[in-house]
């Protein structure tokens, strides 16, 4: 296997030496170089030709989110990883970095932290995330197979395409990861009129990131998009996202749904989780639900779709050509659960199809 070439970029010599030699302990990734600065990053791209960019946000001369903007600009179009502080500023320059281009994100070691520790931290935030991204560029290339297995346990399947349940729909519940904050720009955005029912929403993001998620979306489209909270009600026209940290539910109470927020173990490796939600909102309203799964690593949807069609609901998933990486809605898809295989741009209409009725 030839390792994945990456060129480090932070103004930081620290963490330069940090990131490098994290990355230089493991066989399947090449740190090629390094630059401190995004001009200096500009330079080392055309000369190295890397296959990926880990890229700081605030640097001199240029920052990081100008040498997004410069490399997509000029044609390349690498994975690029940004390396984000869990600050309030650090989460808006992050989500301005993927707007401008920027493929995922990480974060910096916090203060406190042992040289081991914070090696592990990153190694296990980063590498995945350089093999994913790498990998699914070159699956798409190759055709090769995607590596899901089967449910551990038998499923009722679905024909992607075929008629769609006959059930109303009460809820709307969504899924994303990596590529989700622009996948979920798009969605928002390409909605005609704020959603008749409830819309919850995990995207796998820390604390802080969500809440400035929730606002950006919320200038998007005709729907209102806030940061869950636990207790709020869920009502039509508005969209909730799952806190960072937190699994969303759904609750019932007289008269509608509320918001449940929970500290649970991560489910999946992930805190939010979509199978947490899924399976809270099949718990509340049977098959009366659409499910829909965008990008993202790993496979954190196909449990709680499976428990969607089992009920009767409807399933839709994000296609791979348009999918930063095609890990969640591929592996629901693999498993035989999505009606509807769609691109980014095709998802919020069928959506809105599905919830005037259309099969």
């Amino acid at each position: 296997m030839t390792p994945v070439r990456v060129l480090v970029v932070d103004d930081s010599v620290v963490i330069r030496r940090l990131v490098s030699e994290t990355l230089g302990r493991d066989p399947r990734v090449e740190v090629v170089g390094t630059a401190s600065n995004g001009r200096l990053a500009l330079a080392r791209v055309e000369q190295l030709a890397p296959d990926a960019v880990t890229m700081d946000v605030e640097m001199p001369e240029m920052n990081g989110i100008e040498a997004v903007r410069a490399l997509r600009s000029a044609g390349h179009r690498m994975p690029i990883i940004m390396f984000s502080t869990l600050t309030e500023r650090g989460a808006a320059a992050t989500l301005d970095a993927l707007s401008a281009g920027a493929t995922d994100y990480v974060a910096k070691p916090t203060g406190g932290l042992s040289v081991t520790d914070s090696l592990q931290r990153v190694a296990e935030e980063l590498i995945p995330k350089l093999l994913a991204l790498t990998g699914a560029m070159t699956r798409r290339s190759t055709a090769a197979a995607h590596p899901w297995p089967e449910p551990a346990t038998p499923a009722t399947r679905v024909a992607a395409g075929g008629a769609l349940p006959v059930h109303p729909v009460r809820l709307v519940v969504v899924g994303s990861s990596t590529g989700g904050p622009e996948a979920l720009s798009r969605f928002v955005g390409g909605l005609t009129a704020p959603p008749p029912v409830p819309v919850l929403v995990v995207q796998h993001m820390p604390p802080v990131f969500t809440r400035q998620l929730a606002a950006r979306l919320d200038r998007l489209g005709p729907a209102t998009v806030v940061e869950a909270a636990s207790g709020d009600p869920l009502v039509p026209g508005t969209i909730a996202i799952a806190p960072g940290d937190h699994h969303l539910v759904v609750r019932t109470r007289a008269g509608g749904f509320a918001a449940g927020l929970q500290d649970g173990p991560p489910v999946n490796f992930c805190r939010p989780s979509v199978d947490v939600l899924f399976s809270s909102a099949v718990e509340a309203v049977g098959g009366e639900i659409v499910g829909v799964v965008m990008t993202g690593m790993g496979a954190d949807g196909r449990t709680g779709a499976g428990q969607i069609v089992a009920a009767g609901g409807t399933v839709m998933v994000q296609d791979e050509a348009t999918s930063v990486v095609w890990g969640m809605p591929g592996a629901v898809a693999t498993a035989g659960f999505a009606h509807r295989v769609l691109p980014l741009g095709e998802l919020a209409g069928a959506l809105e199809a599905r919830l005037r009725g259309e099969r």
